[in-house]
């Protein structure tokens, strides 16, 4: 019997929106103000989706104790309060968008976890626009 078990967490970044092979036109004609070179923030809201079957020995899917403490160590202490761009190497050639930052999430996370879960990572850039790995 599968089920799945959540963990919501919460992260504050800075970035800039920038294709460096275009123009200042097409960068502010597709990025907008999220074009700006002296970059914009976000308050991330996150949400961990871990899918698998319910051990008979401990009646859990997951330890959420864990669950939070790797979400907190691989994530959180990665990006919050980080300029994006600047400071994080994942995303040194990376466009930072709310897709891409997502799927560095998920690629993280399964790189710490175990191969009987499935992973479904949900990022909230704003209360009413989020993106979600894998679709």
């Amino acid at each position: 019997m599968k089920i799945a078990a959540f963990r919501k967490a919460h992260f504050n970044a800075a970035h800039r929106l920038h294709n460096p092979g275009w123009s200042d036109e097409q960068n502010i004609k597709m990025f907008g103000l999220c074009n700006n070179p002296y970059y914009h923030g976000h308050n991330y809201d996150l949400e961990v989706k871990i899918v698998g079957e319910i051990d008979p020995q401990t009646g859990y899917l997951i330890d959420l104790k864990y669950l939070k403490d790797l979400i907190k160590e691989e994530i959180e202490d990665r990006f919050d309060h980080k300029n994006l761009n600047l400071e994080c190497p994942e995303f040194k050639d990376l466009n930072p968008t709310a897709e891409n930052i997502c799927v560095v999430i998920w690629h993280i996370l399964r790189a710490k976890m175990e191969l009987k879960y499935d992973i479904v990572v949900r990022l909230y850039e704003t209360p009413r626009n989020y993106v979600e790995y894998p679709a």
